[in-house]
């Protein structure tokens, strides 16, 4: 389970049986290109992701080509970029040898704030259909920033004025300065020089982060933003909801009770989202993913000689009459495929003369699609070369037993139900990609497919056996009803009665 703000997800995994965490591939971090970052921002995060991984490294990191959060993609308008950025990073790197200097402030003031604005105003095309950025001054500021007092970083709370940011800018650079001459002094020689990087939880660095953002922010006509929202930006933080945790929580023991009772067909995945048309939903379990990184393999080690011991006694002794494999399995390793049914004149041979050795891996894959229960997942062994149990009886032996090995069950759902035609359906929670069942009748499948021909499908009704949700009565209280998991009696709803008129939601659920 897991909670995101006011969004929550509750996931029953069954190994073998249902969907892991990773069978669905999750949303990749998102990445800036560097002309936005560089020349056209238009949003605070822009700025702050400029501050935090361009400037802050290059005064007090390590210079990086290749900055994570910059999209550095090979078309020619990307190379430019990266190209002046890299003579930026230079320039930078030669006042940076001037920290010691009592002006070191206003020098990095003037590069990025100054020069580099005014080269970017030069280039009249880029603004012709968008304002061009304003150059600031250092002693035009610097009057008014004297008067500021010495705890503003402490008022995150509130938006800084333009001042008020330079003063902080130039605080937090006086620390970060220090720190590092400090660290510097006591490294020795042979070490790595030291390096500040950016951390959520360090004042000096957030304060740092937080002036210089908001200061290109007012350059670009941007909306500053406080110390307190650039914290959660930079550092990714999603803030915790008490209810949301709560809810989520409750919805975790209603599943376990499903699984504890042994009824892992009426379990559900259920989201939870901050919708005005719609708060609770659930999906029934779905299978592993055959492709699934995490749950589709089985690991076992083989104890063996492979001088003695032949390929035969590997898939005859091992994987047929002691695993149960049938006829169709393919062996193969990382020199190439050992045996599959078409290719079995290596049977004879020995081990090691087909490159198996202590610590090779050897994939076996259950290619027997006909099986009503489907096919084994992958296992994947891992040779660990000792001596038979006997020159008589060249047996293999495994650790751990992997009997019985789980299969995919390609051709049933979790429930025990045949799958029905699926359709992709994007849900709001964790950027997760699910498939949920189209309706039975024919009539809801051709309106469906017209909806889908028209505009994008809007998750305004559920699919047969997903939660729905009940209009609300006159005494305020919406029912979710579940139709496997409605109680018989009165004493199963756990005292959550429909009355009072609080406007509860009331999951039908024992």
């Amino acid at each position: 389970s897991g909670t995101t703000g006011f969004n929550g997800q509750v996931q029953v995994i069954r190994k073998g049986k249902t969907e892991c965490y990773d069978c669905n591939v999750k949303e990749t971090p998102k990445t800036f290109p560097i002309c936005t970052i560089r020349s056209t921002p238009s949003q605070p995060i822009h700025c702050i992701v400029w501050a935090k991984s361009y400037l802050l490294t290059e005064i007090f990191g390590t210079s990086e080509d290749e900055v994570p959060e910059f999209d550095h993609r090979k078309d020619a308008d990307h190379a430019t970029e990266i190209a002046n950025l890299q003579r930026e990073s230079q320039a930078l790197k030669t006042i940076r040898a001037s920290m010691d200097a009592p002006d070191f402030a206003r020098q990095i003031f003037a590069k990025v704030f100054t020069e580099d604005i005014e080269r970017l105003r030069g280039m009249s095309d880029m603004w012709r259909t968008r304002k061009a950025p304003e150059v600031l001054h250092y002693d035009a500021i610097k009057p008014s920033s004297t008067s500021v007092c010495s705890n503003m970083s402490m008022q995150d709370q509130i938006v800084w004025s333009l001042s008020e940011n330079l003063a902080v800018f130039e605080s937090s650079l006086s620390r970060l300065s220090s720190r590092l001459r400090n660290a510097q002094s006591q490294t020795p020689e042979s070490e790595s020089p030291p390096v500040i990087t950016f951390d959520k939880d360090d004042e000096d660095t957030l304060d740092f982060v937080a002036a210089a953002a908001n200061l290109r922010s007012i350059i670009f006509d941007i909306p500053s933003r406080s110390k307190f929202d650039i914290k959660q930006m930079a550092g990714n933080i999603i803030p915790a909801i008490a209810t949301t945790n709560a809810m989520i929580a409750g919805l975790c023991v209603l599943q376990s009770f499903k699984v504890m009772r042994d009824r892992l067909d009426s379990a559900r995945m259920i989201f939870l989202t901050n919708s005005e048309s719609r708060i609770l939903t659930a999906e029934p379990l779905r299978p592993p993913n055959p492709a699934c990184p995490s749950c589709s393999v089985a690991h076992a080690q083989i104890n063996i000689d492979p001088s003695r011991a032949t390929l035969s006694h590997l898939v005859e002794d091992l994987l047929r009459r002691r695993l149960g494999y049938g006829e169709e399995l393919s062996v193969t390793t990382e020199a190439g495929i050992l045996y599959d049914p078409d290719e079995d004149e290596n049977l004879p041979r020995k081990l090691a003369e087909l490159g198996v050795v202590a610590g090779s891996f050897i994939t076996v894959k259950d290619e027997d699609d006909e099986n009503e229960e489907g096919e084994r997942i992958d296992l994947v062994l891992t040779v660990i070369e000792g001596g038979l149990v006997t020159e008589s009886d060249p047996s293999i032996r495994i650790t751990p037993d992997c009997l019985p090995l789980p299969r995919r069950q390609r051709d049933t759902i979790a429930n025990g139900a045949a799958p029905k035609e699926t359709t992709t359906n994007t849900l709001p929670i964790l950027g997760t990609k699910r498939k949920r069942p189209a309706v039975e009748d024919a009539e809801n499948a051709s309106e469906e497919a017209t909806q889908l021909k028209e505009q994008p499908r809007k998750r305004e009704k559920l699919s047969e056996g997903l939660t729905t949700a009940a209009p609300a009565s006159s005494n305020g209280v919406i029912v979710l009803d579940d139709p496997a998991d409605a109680p018989t009696s009165a004493s199963e709803t756990n005292g959550l009665g429909t009355g009072g008129g609080l406007g509860a939601i009331v999951i039908d659920d024992d």
